[in-house]
């Protein structure tokens, strides 16, 4: 596989009226995970809902699909980007997050 963008994580205030937004104005369909979280599952290029303002990031996240999650990891170190969240598990996979050289976060992930 080649490396691409999956997925973009959005921050939600409100995670009702976000997804109200998204099925009214283009027909998508959420699927929960939890309280504060929602997400497509299209296969495709999926959106997030990050409604925990803990969690969330102050702007849209990019994440990119890898095949090796650790390689990828050391990768970006050594390209000069710093790991801002380490690998941590989620339903589906796992990520990290980290910040390219011109400041923007963004996060590989690796599909279960």
């Amino acid at each position: 596989m080649m490396s691409r963008i999956c997925f973009v994580e959005l921050p939600a205030t409100d995670l009702v009226s976000a997804r109200s937004f998204y099925a009214d104005a283009f027909g998508l369909a959420f699927v929960d995970f939890g309280p504060s979280y929602a997400c497509t599952l299209t296969g495709d290029v999926d959106i997030g809902l990050q409604a925990d303002a803990s969690e969330a990031t102050s702007a849209p996240l990019a994440v990119i699909a890898v095949d090796d999650l650790e390689a990828s990891l050391e990768a970006v170190g050594k390209a000069g980007g710093v790991i801002t969240k380490p690998v941590f598990a989620f339903p589906g996979g796992r990520r990290f997050h980290f910040r390219d050289p011109s400041g923007n976060e963004l996060a590989a992930l690796k599909a279960d």
